[in-house]
């Protein structure tokens, strides 16, 4: 099982320029005048007092897009739903799955086919700890 590292950033507001959209099909021309301001906490922190960072160890969710190195945003205000992507608690460790719900029972599913789905159990000590919301990415 993945190991999570939690931490939580002080909310502090900073706006920066927005050049405007960028085409990820045919090229257009580049447009030099800033269109708007945009504030990177605004945009990925709807719940200040409920959201936390994890930064993602292990390899099984790779094939949603999360990869080792990367920075989750986790927002323990929202519900989770079937098929949020969700940090968990289960059995006493942290892990990042994808929540699937069948009839009585829940899964955690991976994202990487070397990696068996989950079954959480009665037996288990288990919580939904909080539900992802973004991915943070270093590209270089």
């Amino acid at each position: 099982m993945a190991v999570l590292e939690q931490f939580q950033i002080e909310y502090n507001s900073q706006e920066i320029e927005l050049c405007g959209d960028v085409k990820a099909g045919f090229p257009s021309p580049a447009d030099d005048t800033p269109h708007e301001k945009l504030d990177l906490m605004r945009l990925v922190v709807r719940h200040p007092a409920s959201t936390f960072y994890f930064r993602i160890s292990g390899v099984s969710m790779v094939d949603d897009g999360f990869d080792e190195g990367d920075i989750v945003v986790v927002d323990r205000s929202l519900e989770p739903t079937n098929n949020s992507t969700a940090v968990c608690f289960i059995d006493g460790e942290f892990t990042i799955k994808k929540i699937r719900q069948e009839k009585d029972c829940l899964y955690l599913m991976p994202a990487n086919k070397e990696y068996k789905p989950i079954k959480v159990t009665a037996e288990n000590e288990f919580m939904v700890w909080g539900v992802v919301t973004y991915i943070i990415k270093k590209v270089l």
